[in-house]
């Protein structure tokens, strides 16, 4: 058993750690004040330079296949990367990206939608999630109708990442009411200018954003169907599924940031006379933060190196999840806590990213579902306990 990384993941991971502490890190301060004023975001200039100077370094595509111009890296080699982004507040991706779900796209739905996708040509969302479906995906309603050649779409989406500025929306919807949406919904490509409206919704976690999506009579094209009639909800779970593994590695990385900064605060800060490091009530919560996070870290990238081999990671993502987001928010808190009332305060990025993990038990399943699958693999015999050492 080796729980070394290679020379080529050590490289990566160093030169991902090196960017982010020459190019985001340094635009904090002024991020934070453009939370304070109320933006949620960089300017699309910054975004833009920055993606680019991301380029330059090679990092461009990550999850991307080669035959598109991407790096197709591993999943635990990505999981590293992702580590080291979330480490700082700024709100950053490399570019060259893609939903893996538009790679089944026919040839023109690739020119028209995944290869300008990929340039950062077009921005779009995955619209799943709805008012009366959000952890029961079978229960969405948002319903498409034939008429004619075209396909008529009504309904509502809610809590949709980049809803409110995507330009395109791949968009779940049932097609045979009878069958149900496990085998009777299907994917669409659905542009803005085909008429639907967005909304955004204010939420605790102010950095990002989510919308509510209209569609009422939505006229699309046979042509813009992704995959097969009936193939949708295969296609969302696939979506779903990369999502857990991605999260957990977030999870990580702003814990492993929130707890640094506690270890450096609390050897800096004097109280009654002495560095609040050497009470032990502070000891404790650095000691508990550590060993939780050590867990996250290796429960992250076994899901992550479960997808590399090819295995069912369903279940190891679901244990992931279920740990890491838990063990993020008390992170934060206990960070947060050691700071006192430095760390109440928007000048740092701690009272935001308090706000903001609480999200990730909710979005992509809710702990909730991630312990239903958990048991259920088990109860059912899909699973044993012990993994791939039993």
């Amino acid at each position: 058993m080796d729980f070394e990384l290679s020379d080529e993941q050590r490289d990566i991971r160093d030169t991902v750690r090196a960017f982010v502490a020459k190019e985001l890190l340094p635009l904090e301060e002024d991020f934070l004040r453009l939370v304070r004023e109320g933006g949620a975001r960089l300017p699309r200039d910054e975004e833009r330079r920055l993606r680019a100077k991301a380029r330059e370094f090679g990092f461009w595509g990550l999850s991307t296949p080669e035959e598109y111009g991407g790096m197709a890296l591993p999943a635990v080699t990505q999981s590293l990367i992702h580590i080291e982004l979330a480490k700082t507040c700024v709100p950053f991706r490399f570019g060259g990206e893609a939903d893996n779900i538009l790679y089944g796209a026919d040839a023109a739905q690739q020119e028209e939608y995944l290869k300008p996708t990929i340039e950062g040509e077009r921005l779009g969302c995955f619209a799943l999630t709805e008012p009366g479906a959000g952890s029961d995906a079978g229960a969405i309603s948002t319903y498409a109708r034939r008429d004619g050649d075209d396909w008529l779409i009504s309904g509502e989406k809610t809590f949709i990442s980049n809803g409110h500025d995507a330009d395109y929306a791949i968009v779940i919807a049932l097609t045979d009411r009878d069958k149900g949406a496990h085998h009777g919904a299907t994917a669409f490509l659905v542009d803005r200018e085909a008429g639907w409206t967005s909304s955004p919704i204010s939420t605790m976690g102010s950095w990002h954003q989510p919308a509510s999506l209209s569609f009422d009579d939505v006229r699309v094209p046979a042509g813009k169907v992704l995959g097969e009639v009936g193939g949708g909800f295969q296609l969302a779970m696939r979506w779903v599924g990369k999502g857990r593994y991605v999260i957990s590695a977030h999870c990580v990385g702003i814990a492993e940031r929130c707890l640094t900064m506690a270890v450096d605060y609390a050897g800096l800060r004097e109280t009654f006379g002495r560095k609040i490091g050497r009470n032990q009530a502070i000891q404790w919560m650095i000691a508990d933060s550590e060993t939780e996070l050590e867990a996250a870290r290796w429960l992250a990238l076994r899901a992550a190196w479960d997808v590399d081999r090819g295995a069912d990671a369903r279940h190891a993502s679901a244990m992931a999840k279920l740990f890491c987001t838990a063990m993020v928010g008390r992170v934060v808190d206990r960070a947060l806590q050691i700071h006192g009332g430095m760390g109440y305060t928007k000048e740092l990025p701690l009272e935001g990213w308090y706000r903001a993990v609480r999200a990730m038990r909710i979005f992509e399943g809710t702990d909730e579902v991630q312990r239903l699958i958990i048991s259920r693999d088990l109860l059912r015999g899909h699973t044993r306990i012990g993994g791939h050492f039993a």
